[in-house]
């Protein structure tokens, strides 16, 4: 989506940083922050930039991006002030890295697997050394499998792990009754439905999809159509939630179909048939 807003005046990031200490310096709330007072504000900012680009408005993604930046500077100040590192200092160290990672294109080394590189230069304790501890489970398979397959621990293809899937499902369907659908063993089940899960993300990596991002999608999917299914009742005068499956399942159908007959004009989600 374009930008219709007027574009804020220039400044250059020694603008920015200038009135982070000044804010430091004559604000009594930003005074008074530390590093651990302002790690919810990160968390939260990160999530709102997330917002932004899934929601694809440029205005409002720009903006939430000054927001992510007023805390990389404000922890930079804050550092800064400890006499530990400044902003420079981050800059320097994030040049460093990039040099680093692509020493084919500083004409100093050869092109390389990045989780490779990583793990020869960085001696691991274990394979999820380094790895946030609240990062998401989805994201956390996505890097363990990123990180295997840095030092050789791979498939070749995505033959593998779609190879891998079936057997997952074979084995938790192992655990629930093909007849009745209870189940045998709750324990045993959540066990083998997380190795489904993780087979499933490990596919995903192999063809070049976050599952984060698949499962996100198909989220906001399933909200849109229900959501259809909802006023399409609403208009024959029914509740949803007073229905029977059979009858909701109707509805569902229903939206399916006008979002495939949509796609068809081109006026539809045409990829999420």
């Amino acid at each position: 989506m374009s930008d219709s807003s007027p574009s804020p005046a220039p400044r250059s990031l020694d603008d920015a940083l200038a009135l982070m200490r000044d804010l430091r310096a004559r604000c009594e709330w930003d005074r008074v922050q530390t590093h651990q007072s302002l790690r919810p504000y990160l968390i939260e900012e990160a999530h709102e930039v997330d917002d932004a680009i899934a929601g694809g408005d440029d205005a409002v993604l720009r903006d939430e991006l000054g927001d992510l930046l007023l805390q990389v500077l404000f922890h930079s100040v804050v550092a800064e002030e400890r006499g530990a590192f400044g902003m420079h200092d981050v800059a320097g160290a994030l040049v460093a890295k990039m040099h680093a990672r692509h020493p084919h294109l500083s004409g100093v080394g050869v092109k390389r697997p990045w989780e490779s590189m990583k793990a020869q230069k960085t001696k691991r304790s274990t394979l999820e050394d380094g790895l946030p501890a609240g990062l998401p489970s989805l994201h956390r398979a996505h890097r363990l499998q990123d990180r295997a397959a840095g030092v050789g621990f791979d498939w070749d293809n995505a033959l593998g792990p779609l190879a891998k899937v079936r057997e997952e499902i074979a084995e938790v369907a192992h655990h629930i009754d093909a007849e009745t659908g209870t189940v045998h063993d709750q324990d045993a089940l959540e066990a083998e439905l997380g190795d489904l899960l993780f087979a499933v993300v490990n596919l995903c990596r192999k063809t070049g999809v976050h599952g984060a991002l698949a499962l996100d999608r198909t989220n906001a999917k399933f909200v849109r159509r229900y959501a259809l299914m909802e006023r399409l009742a609403a208009a024959d005068g029914k509740s949803l939630t007073a229905l029977s499956l059979a009858e909701q399942d109707l509805y569902w159908d229903r939206v399916k179909a006008a979002e495939r007959a949509g796609a068809s004009r081109g006026d539809g989600p045409a990829r999420e048939r």
